[in-house]
């Protein structure tokens, strides 16, 4: 890819995190000309912050956040390139603002619109939404709520400007003493770390507190870091009942073809034998 950038001269460049990611820490773009890129889109998962910042750094260009599902035709949220600035780095962590023709709502357990600022599950009422899923009427009856809504299956908020922010997928959220902690934020928290590579944030069963957040790490080669020393840094940037409580130090994250990082995977060793997937 760095050498089709600049033998080609791409302009336009869209890229999920993870690859992103991949291609900021490949040795060879320290050297790459990335001057012909006018504009880099991402999208697909949430992105850490600090690797949003180290992406602006290196590529000098327009950056544009798009949130969207299949189910929605595409793009339905953008963060434009005004927005990725230096003095705009609360909304650099949202999604955006609805386009033309979206409305957003935030919907609480029974489907009823929440105030702005408090998490529930992301709807969307879009002309380009889906009208079901073929030969699923259960699955269409559960996505789609009625008056051209459609429940998206993430958590997130809206803030008085409109701003969307989304904390993760509600499957993927940990209960962990009645607080509700988004893998999302804890990971975005940890990769800020001089010696973390990637993470992965899940929740193992836990005697007291029902479910524990346990973070599986990924070190930088050649780097070295303890338990501790991660968990403290983490407890900088976010509440203490969102910290890891434990982390696993592994090789690689399993992830997804479009890089999404399969959770279920890493999840699994720590629930088998238990009749549900929750404590």
């Amino acid at each position: 890819m760095l050498e089709t950038i600049e033998h080609y001269r791409i302009r336009r460049l869209f890229l999920v995190p993870a690859a992103l990611k991949i291609l900021l820490e490949h040795p060879r773009a320290a050297t790459t000309d990335f001057s012909s890129i006018s504009s880099f889109s991402y999208g697909a998962s949430p992105i850490p912050l600090d690797l949003l910042k180290q992406g602006l750094e290196v590529l000098q260009c327009g950056f544009v956040q798009m949130y969207g599902m299949t189910e929605t035709w595409g793009t339905v949220v953008a963060l434009p390139p005004e927005d990725h600035a230096p003095d705009r780095l609360r909304v650099m962590s949202s999604a955006g603002r609805a386009l033309p023709g979206v409305q957003l709502r935030i919907l609480d357990d029974a489907g009823n619109p929440l105030p702005p600022g408090v998490i529930g599950e992301v709807a969307i009422h879009s002309p380009s939404n889906m009208k079901g899923y073929w030969n699923r009427p259960e699955e269409t009856a559960k996505t789609l709520i009625g008056d051209g809504w459609l429940r998206t299956g993430d958590a997130g908020l809206i803030d008085e400007e409109g701003y969307l922010f989304i904390q993760d997928r509600m499957k993927d959220m940990i209960i962990t003493g009645a607080e509700n902690v988004y893998p999302a934020e804890v990971e975005s928290a940890i990769y800020g770390h001089p010696a973390v590579a990637d993470v992965a944030v899940i929740g193992v069963p836990d005697e007291r507190w029902g479910e524990a957040v346990k973070a599986c790490v990924v070190l930088k080669p050649g780097v070295d870091a303890d338990a501790e020393s991660i968990i403290a840094f983490a407890r900088t940037r976010i509440a203490g009942f969102k910290c890891p409580k434990s982390i696993d130090f592994i090789e690689v994250l399993p992830r997804n073809p479009s890089g999404k990082i399969l959770r279920r995977a890493l999840r699994e060793p720590y629930w088998a034998g238990r009749d549900r997937q929750v404590n």
